[in-house]
C-alpha cells in the first residue's frame, strides 16, 4: 500500500470517527450546596474535635507524670523511678496507638468520613450518570478533584444539570 492511499485511508476514518462529547462540572459547588452534606460535615468536625480533645488530654496527662517525676526524682528510689518510667511509657503507647487508631489510615475518623459523606457522593454520581445519558456525553470529569483541567469552556458546565437533578437547582435560574 502506497504512503498517499495509507494517509487517505487514515485520513477518512479520522473524520470519519464519531465525535466524543465531553462536560465537566464542580463536585464542592453542588455538595455545598447538600444539605445533608453540610450536617455530615458538621458531625465530622464535632467527632474530630472530640477525639482530638481526647488525644490531647492523654498527652497532657503524660507531660503531667514527666513533670511529677523530674520534680520527685531525688526523693525516689532507682525502682521507683524505673516503676514510674515504665507507667509513662505505657501511657505514650496507649496515646500514640489511640491516635493511630482514630485518625490513621482506615481508622475511626476516616471511616466515620467515608459512613456520612458516601450517600450524598452516590447521590452526586447517579444524577451525573442521568445528566450523561439525558445530555448525550460519553465523559463528564470533575474539576474540583484536582488540578487535572487546564481550561475548561463554561458551555460544557454541567454543575447546574446535576443540581437539577438533586432537586437543589435555583429556581429562578434559567439552565441554558
Amino acid at each position: 500500500m502506497s504512503k498517499i492511499t495509507l494517509c487517505a485511508l487514515l485520513i477518512g476514518i479520522f473524520f470519519n470517527a464519531p465525535a466524543q462529547k465531553f462536560g465537566h462540572f464542580s463536585t464542592d459547588d453542588v455538595v455545598n450546596k447538600m444539605p445533608t452534606h453540610r450536617q455530615a460535615q458538621s458531625e465530622i468536625d464535632a467527632l474530630s474535635h472530640t477525639w482530638m480533645n481526647e488525644i490531647k488530654d492523654k498527652y497532657r496527662e503524660i507531660g503531667n507524670l514527666e513533670n511529677k517525676l523530674q520534680s520527685e526524682k531525688i526523693l525516689l528510689t532507682t525502682e521507683m523511678i524505673r516503676d514510674r518510667e515504665r507507667e509513662i511509657e505505657t501511657k505514650l503507647k496507649e496515646a500514640t496507638d489511640y491516635q493511630y487508631q482514630v485518625f490513621g489510615p482506615y481508622g475511626l475518623f476516616f471511616l466515620k468520613k467515608q459512613e456520612l459523606i458516601r450517600p450524598d457522593m452516590d447521590k452526586i454520581s447517579e444524577a451525573a450518570e442521568r445528566v450523561c445519558k439525558k445530555h448525550n456525553l460519553d465523559y463528564l470529569m470533575d474539576k474540583s478533584s484536582g488540578p487535572t483541567l487546564v481550561y475548561t469552556n463554561p458551555v460544557h458546565d454541567y454543575t447546574d444539570f446535576i443540581l437539577e437533578e438533586l432537586g437543589l437547582g435555583d429556581p429562578h435560574d434559567t439552565i441554558k
